[in-house]
């Protein structure tokens, strides 16, 4: 796990120092995720810089030193993440009569580029099981390739600017690079309010883009030339192939197939030079990772968890059943509002560009604890998505069949009447009824999840409805200044529809909201300590077995995630684990009416939003007003305006600055 950045530089006028001093300076800003070490490569004559940092995981000795020359000198590679099955890939060298394989050390970057040798870069790719990001530079053709892994658990900017070509594991290094203009791109701010997140392919800037999961970008670095990202694995073929040839065996089969590629998804994520554990929730996921692990470990796992204060969003009880269950060596930490806020100025930084899910902020708080422990954690992120575990999965063709014929109007009217009541009042009214409920029926954040099911009582079809469920601002046209919202939805990238809408839901899950928010959240939050995070439930085998597995195997007796929770039960009690899905929340709109309103009103201040021009005051201030009556709840969507707000204020700071400051309270 590492950081990277680099350019082209067209002109072929800059110095070797200045190529040099550029790329250092880049790479530098990614300081947080590499702290073990540092390098910088150039070939002069072609104006190509590659700068690294290093977070040490695997031959911790300086044979695995980057950028790494490969053994011919052809290939330079500058390397973000892990190739979990680079031990089978030397295997595989070793045994080839075509391959004189010399290893200087034992890091899979070195086996990368034993494999680049043999097989060049996109005959690699489909040998390699791993999370990675990736700049290679080909001496031989003089090319520059970026690629970024299946499901985009590791991020990869870049852009044209002027007469060079800049890449970097994150924005800040780019904006490091002496000709970089960072504009923010208004069609972008659009899409941030409606997903909470900046979706890709776009960044908060104009001229740099995200290179999509699953993709290369190969750039001729004899001339510029116009390029553009080409796939070398697409989910949604993947999802095609499997929905038109589902597994047709038993239960008994299919979980047996399952738990033994979950075994071995986890196994060779285990494998490090340093000591690693696993983020325990209490939840499916996270317990099932932990639960193979441990099945797989001759001493206790390390786990970790963080509970609240507040008792509707606690989860480190029910964690600490599990840990105890299984044995592991466990480690929770109760995080106070204090502790919360103090963490919250830092966010701008940690995710570079404006970002709005409020778990980012006990994700951070989680990889800070775990950090002091490890250097790797293992996490359960990505089940949901593969295996149905989302509300919405379930109940969204329920809610229709049973609500589709009622008139719109009529359907509207009660939606109005729902909304009336606070939030608040729901949840005092529906506690009483909670103990009564079936499990499948219990909710956390129960008057919350009432107003979300208002939102959509009134839309046209479960199309619509799945679209209002996924955004945040479903209008955000209404609260921007000199710009045209954007109407992009997360579900429109191209390929051929699933025939179902829940398929279809499941995979626009995992080409979006997956990468652009869930794994954004977990990489940068890790990254920020210098903490390295492995997500086995993303294996692309498991992925690929996932799309095989009928509906009826995800969703079973009005649940989600039916063949996870069964593979569970016979590692742990399902009544340690069955509990209502909660997320990683927080008490945000508490803490807005609180302790950060004083934060939040001087950011919101009237004068200050048009002063600045992004937004229509009027709309954020009655907004503000009514959340703060209690008259309704807002938290979520003036989440997404503060941390704008903040990132902007942030930015600004940082470029009066040669070089971004480094925050304390990171590297505590």
């Amino acid at each position: 796990m590492c950081g990277f950045a680099g350019f082209i530089d067209f002109n072929r006028q800059t110095t070797a120092d200045e190529l040099r001093g550029s790329a250092l300076r880049m790479a530098r800003s990614l300081w947080h995720r590499g702290p073990d070490d540092e390098g910088v490569w150039i070939d002069a004559a072609q104006g190509v810089a590659l700068g690294h940092r290093r977070l040490a995981i695997l031959d911790l000795s300086q044979a695995g030193h980057q950028p790494m020359v490969s053994r011919s000198g052809r290939f330079v590679v500058a390397y973000n993440g892990e190739i979990y099955n680079f031990q089978e890939l030397i295997r595989a060298l070793e045994e080839d009569a075509n391959c004189a394989l010399r290893l200087r050390g034992h890091s899979d970057t070195e086996a990368m580029l034993a494999c680049f040798e043999r097989w060049g870069v996109e005959g690699s790719l489909a040998r390699m099981n791993g999370m990675f990001a990736f700049v290679v530079w080909d001496r031989q053709e003089r090319s520059l390739t970026l690629c970024r892994d299946r499901m985009g658990e590791k991020p990869l900017y870049y852009g044209w600017i002027g007469n060079s070509f800049l890449f970097g594991s994150e924005l800040k290094a780019l904006r490091l690079h002496p000709a970089c203009e960072a504009k923010i791109n208004r069609e972008a701010v659009g899409l941030y309010l409606r997903y909470n997140c900046v979706p890709c392919p776009y960044s908060i800037f104009e001229g740099v883009q995200k290179l999509p999961p699953g993709s290369l970008l190969k750039v001729d670095g004899k001339a510029r030339e116009e390029i553009a990202p080409t796939p070398y694995w697409s989910l949604r073929e993947i999802a095609g192939d499997g929905v038109k040839s589902p597994l047709r065996c038993g239960d008994a089969e299919l979980l047996a197939r399952l738990e033994e590629l979950l075994k071995d998804a986890v196994k060779i994520r285990m494998i490090a030079d340093v000591p690693f554990g696993v983020f325990l929730s209490g939840g499916i996921d996270s317990s099932t990772v932990t639960a193979l692990m441990q099945a797989q470990s001759a001493r206790p796992v390390r786990t970790f968890s963080i509970g609240s204060e507040d008792p509707g969003f606690n989860e480190a009880e029910q964690a600490a059943a599990v840990a105890q269950h299984l044995g592991t060596d466990h480690t929770e930490l109760y995080v106070t509002a204090e502790d919360a806020l103090a963490a919250i100025p830092l966010m701008p930084t940690v995710y570079d560009e404006p970002f709005g899910d409020s778990s980012q902020i006990p994700t951070f708080l989680l990889s800070r604890l775990a950090r002091k422990h490890v250097t790797v954690a293992l996490s359960g992120d990505g089940g949901d998505e593969l295996f149905a575990g989302y509300n919405r999965h379930v109940w969204i063709d329920r809610i229709w069949r049973a609500i589709g014929w009622v008139p719109g109007e009529y359907r509207r009217a009660v939606a109005e009447a729902i909304m009336r009541t606070s939030p608040g009042s729901w949840d005092r009214a529906l506690r009483v009824l909670n103990p009564l409920l079936p499990s499948h029926l219990k909710q956390r954040y129960a008057g919350y999840k009432v107003h979300k099911l208002a939102g959509i009582l009134g839309c046209a079809d479960p199309e619509a409805m799945y679209a209002a469920l996924v955004s945040h601002w479903n209008e955000p046209s209404a609260v921007l200044a000199m710009v045209k919202a954007s109407a992009r939805s997360f579900g429109e990238r191209a390929g051929a529809r699933l025939p179902t809408m829940l398929q279809e839901m499941l995979v626009s899950d995992a080409l979006t909201y997956l990468p652009d928010d869930i794994l954004v959240k977990v990489d940068r939050a890790s990254m920020a300590v210098g903490l390295e995070t492995r997500l086995p439930l993303l294996d692309h085998r498991v992925v690929e077995y996932s799309w095989k597995v009928p509906i009826a195997a995800k969703i079973r007796e009005k649940k989600g995630k039916w063949a996870l929770r069964e593979i569970l039960r016979r590692y742990v009690p399902s009544g340690l684990t069955d509990r209502p899905k909660a997320g990683f929340g927080i008490p945000l709109g508490d803490w807005l009416r609180g302790s950060l309103r004083d934060w939040a009103e001087a950011l919101l201040d009237e004068k200050r939003l048009k002063r600045e021009g992004f937004f229509n005051a009027r709309p954020i201030r009655e907004k503000w007003a009514e959340h703060l009556s209690g008259k309704a709840a807002w938290e979520h969507h003036l989440w997404d305006v503060l941390m704008f707000q903040a990132w902007l204020s942030t930015d600004r700071e940082t470029e009066r600055e040669e070089e971004p400051a480094i925050p304390a309270a990171l590297a505590s």
